[in-house]
């Protein structure tokens, strides 16, 4: 895999993205600043959860969410529509670069737009609320997450049969994820069996490494590499899906 091939595919999306950086920032902060509105200052108004406050509680959570949803859609829904309308896609692939760094151009693209959007709300939590902490297990937590799901947006499309099967996997794995994923409640609130099956969804464990980074709480190392042994699977599906769709 060559780290400049990567960036050629990389490039074409960099330059849409900078031309339209101030539209998809409005549009990418509507949703956690409505979370954090209906939230953190609507329903936890006066609420305490694990002995902090829950707009304390929250934030860090919108953060994870924010850039899962950024980082899936940036990278699945542009590569889904290149493939199936635009078939742009199919020059991609004659051209003279190894699958891996195809892979890794289209996939980055959605993490560069998880950060822009994750950095765009954390900056205006850091306006409302100062005492948060911004360290390197922080940033290593939202990297992870912004490559994790921007792979698993690049296995979506490339398995996706029509644009309303991008929908149909967000509806069925994305949605499930934002509400029970650690995000709006602490997971030692549900039942035991519960909370094991919660811990299978990605978010969660992004979730916790996030907010107890920025939190400055023990961090959650198990959890660190489970983010880590999911962006394996989820890259290593995308590569046997495009090397079996080139036989």
């Amino acid at each position: 895999m060559k780290l400049a091939d990567a960036y050629s595919i990389l490039w074409a999306d960099l330059v849409v993205l900078h031309r339209r950086l101030a539209r998809f920032l409005v549009t990418t902060l509507v949703s956690p600043l409505l979370y954090l509105v209906a939230f953190g200052w609507g329903l936890g108004r006066g609420i305490t959860v694990d002995g902090m406050s829950y707009f304390a509680f929250v934030v860090p959570g919108i953060i994870a969410l924010t850039a899962m949803n950024s980082s899936f859609t940036g990278a699945g829904t542009r590569l889904n529509v290149d493939r199936l309308y635009f078939k742009s896609f199919d020059e991609c692939l004659m051209a003279p670069i190894s699958p891996s760094s195809l892979l890794l151009g289209k996939a980055l693209v959605g993490a560069v737009r998880g950060l822009a959007s994750s950095a765009a709300f954390m900056i205006l939590a850091v306006l409302i609320s100062p005492a948060f902490a911004l360290s390197p297990l922080f940033l290593a937590s939202l990297i992870i997450t912004c490559l994790m799901f921007s792979f698993l947006g690049v296995l979506a499309a490339l398995i996706s049969k029509s644009h309303e099967d991008m929908g149909t996997f967000s509806s069925l794995i994305l949605l499930p994820m934002t509400f029970l994923g650690g995000t709006f409640f602490s997971l030692s609130q549900v039942p035991e069996a519960l909370r094991f099956a919660l811990y299978a969804f990605p978010l969660t464990h992004s979730s916790l490494c996030i907010r107890a980074a920025v939190l400055e709480q023990p961090f959650p190392w198990t959890s660190f590499l489970v983010m880590v042994g999911f962006f394996g699977v989820f890259s290593a599906g995308c590569y046997l899906v495009l090397k079996r769709a080139s036989i």
